[in-house]
C-alpha cells in the first residue's frame, strides 16, 4: 500500500474512533482549542451604516450612566426617536429608556435586539415600527414575521419580559399604505391575542377622522411625523392599555 493510501486509511480510522467515542472530528478540535485557550469568540453582528451613529449614541449614554434592570424600553423608528418628552410622559415609571432610530424597519429592530433591548433587561418593551417596512415594499405577512422574530429574540433571553406593539399609524403622507397597515395591524393583533404577555395597543383607529382618513391635525407639516397632539394621543392610549 502506498504512503498516501496509508495516510488516508489512518485518517479514516481516527475519525471512526472519534465518532465511536461520541465526538466528531470538529468537536474534538473544539475541545482541544478550549483546553489551550485558542477558541475564537464569535464576531459581533455587523451594523448597518445607517444606524451606526444612533447605536454609538446609545452606547455612549449607557457608558455615562448604566441603566438598572427592570425598566420600560421604547424601541422603534423615528416616531419613537422624535417623541421628545417620552420620559416625562411616563414619569410615574421608575425608569424609561428611549431607543428609537430614524428610518428603521421592524426587521431592523428584530436583528439588533442585543443593542436595543437585551442589555437593559426591561420588564416591558414597547415597539413601534413597521410602516417603513411597508413603504419599502414589505408585505403584511413579512412584517408579522419580523415581529414574531422580535418576540422570539426577547423571549429567548428574557422570558419574563412583557412586549407591546404600538399599531402602525395612518399618516396623510402614506395614505395609500392604509390598507396594508390595517392588514398588518390585524395580523399582529391576532398574534398578540394568542401569545402570553404580548399586547397590542391600537392607535390606528383613534387617529382617523369621521371620514375614515388620517387626522392631519395630529401631524407635523411633513404629514408623516406626529406633533404634540399626536403624541398626547399615543401617551393616553399606551397608558390606558398598558397601565403605565
Amino acid at each position: 500500500m502506498s504512503r498516501r493510501s496509508l495516510a488516508k486509511s489512518g485518517l479514516k480510522r481516527s475519525k471512526q474512533a472519534l465518532v465511536a467515542g461520541g465526538l466528531t472530528l470538529g468537536a474534538a478540535m473544539t475541545v482541544h482549542a478550549q483546553a489551550t485557550g485558542s477558541v475564537r469568540q464569535p464576531a459581533p453582528s455587523s451594523v448597518d451604516a445607517r444606524w451606526q451613529s444612533s447605536f454609538d449614541d446609545f452606547a455612549a449614554a449607557d457608558r455615562a450612566k448604566s441603566p438598572p434592570p427592570g425598566g420600560v424600553v421604547f424601541v422603534g423608528s423615528s416616531s419613537i426617536r422624535l417623541w421628545h418628552d417620552l420620559e416625562r410622559s411616563f414619569a410615574s415609571q421608575p425608569l424609561v429608556i428611549k431607543r428609537g432610530f430614524g428610518g428603521s424597519r421592524l426587521s431592523d429592530c428584530s436583528s439588533n435586539l442585543q443593542r436595543l433591548v437585551l442589555p437593559y433587561k426591561p420588564r416591558l418593551v414597547v415597539v413601534y415600527a413597521g410602516d417603513n417596512d411597508l413603504a419599502e415594499g414589505a408585505t403584511p405577512e413579512q412584517v408579522l414575521k419580523s415581529f414574531e422574530a422580535f418576540v422570539r429574540g426577547v423571549r429567548a433571553e428574557l422570558p419574563q419580559t412583557r412586549i407591546a406593539f404600538l399599531s402602525i399609524k395612518p399618516s396623510p403622507l402614506r395614505e395609500k399604505l392604509m390598507p396594508a397597515a390595517r392588514a398588518t395591524n390585524g395580523l399582529i393583533e391576532a398574534f398578540a391575542r394568542e401569545t402570553p404577555d404580548v399586547d397590542f395597543v391600537d392607535v390606528y383607529s383613534k387617529m382617523l377622522g369621521s371620514d375614515g382618513r388620517p387626522r392631519a391635525e395630529l401631524f407635523e407639516a411633513d404629514l408623516l411625523h406626529l406633533n404634540a397632539a399626536g403624541y398626547a394621543l399615543w401617551k393616553r392610549e399606551v397608558s390606558v392599555r398598558l397601565k403605565l
